[in-house]
């Protein structure tokens, strides 16, 4: 894919998802579309930035990488932008993030069905391991944490 049209693609999808985002801040939080969109725009294009150079430099980080540190340089308290980018952005609730993101997950994973047929039952047998183990390792760890504390 050439660059220039990656990057086109990549635009269109970050804005089909801040779109999506500020619909679920409007819905779920009661943030106007119109008050959160700015902060919205911002992300938009620190996701654009981000996903550029993940591409365009030689270091091996993903675009993910990228995008957290450029908030973070954005956001450092002795950044002349500080001020600005944290008004923006507080007004975009992070959950309302999630609801896109998990969206194309889910269809992401569905669009792979054939593939994940050739993986075959193991798959399944190994997730199942790993989403108990991780069920019943926090809960052993939350049991002793509020045991220590008193609280239980």
């Amino acid at each position: 894919m050439e660059f220039q049209e990656f990057t086109l693609d990549s635009l269109k999808m970050l804005i089909v998802v801040g779109a999506i985002t500020l619909v679920g801040n409007k819905l779920g939080y009661g943030i106007g579309i119109a008050e959160a969109a700015p902060g919205m725009a911002l992300i938009v294009v620190i996701g654009l930035v981000s996903l550029v150079l993940g591409r365009k430099l030689s270091v091996e980080l993903p675009s993910f990488a990228y995008a957290m540190i450029i908030a973070f340089a954005l956001a450092l308290p002795f950044s002349p932008v500080q001020a600005t980018v944290l008004s923006l952005t507080e007004k975009v609730n992070f959950l309302a993030t999630t609801t896109p993101i998990l969206a194309y997950a889910g269809l992401s994973i569905g669009l792979q069905t054939t593939r994940m047929k050739e993986v075959s039952w193991k798959l399944v047998l190994i997730a199942v391991f790993v989403f108990f183990g991780t069920f019943f390792g926090s809960a052993v760890i939350a049991q002793i944490v509020l045991t220590l504390q008193g609280t239980i």
